[in-house]
């Protein structure tokens, strides 16, 4: 295993939950503690990007968005990572690839909120991510609605779980996803870095 990875074994439920986190904020935290509750994790990995290919501003560095994360994020059973960075990955898509071929055995599951599966179907290889890991998706403000008419659920919604099924979704068959509602906190990056509350 490389230097500086995240250390995951075999048989174990590890949610992954990727994004510029620019800057993370308690919002983030809110949806990883539902996360590893509604899914029966045994670890998050906060999978800070070195930046998004949707979003046409750069963000902060990553030094300075990885140092606020793990601030804001203090839990022992969350890992504030930069392995795409070390992986040299640009998209989700090739992430979970190498992530599976570097960790046999370990149960990886996909985390979203409800308002990038209204968008999912812009990202690359969407189909890939669906068909080879476990996707779980969590309620946002704003988002409930958009989130369950999305085209990808739309066009995954055979392989949808309930939400009582939430805690098995990791030793599912694939493709599986489960959109679980949870209690709302209304923050986001967005918001934040127009308050001024982020300076670059």
């Amino acid at each position: 295993m490389r230097t500086g990875m995240p250390l995951a074994l075999p048989g174990q439920s590890v949610g992954l939950l990727g994004g510029s986190f620019d800057p993370a904020h308690a919002g983030h935290v809110h949806i990883t503690r539902e996360a590893l509750k509604r899914f029966a994790l045994d670890r998050v990995w906060w999978l800070v990007s070195p930046g998004n290919p949707l979003k046409p501003r750069p963000p902060a560095t990553l030094a300075r968005r990885m140092a606020r994360a793990r601030v804001v994020m203090d839990h022992p059973k969350v890992i504030v990572t930069d392995i795409e960075a070390r992986l040299g990955t640009r998209y989700t898509a090739e992430t979970v690839a190498r992530l599976m071929a570097l960790y046999p055995g370990v149960r990886f599951v996909w985390l979203m909120g409800a308002d990038n599966l209204a968008e999912f179907h812009l990202w690359e290889r969407w189909q890939w991510i669906f068909e080879n890991v476990p996707i779980g998706v969590l309620a946002r403000p704003r988002s409930r609605l958009v989130g369950r008419t999305a085209r990808a659920a739309e066009q995954f919604a055979a392989y949808r779980l309930l939400p009582e099924a939430a805690p098995i979704l990791s030793k599912c068959g694939i493709p599986a996803w489960c959109f679980v509602n949870v209690p709302m906190a209304d923050l986001s990056s967005t918001e934040i870095r127009a308050c001024g509350g982020w300076a670059r």
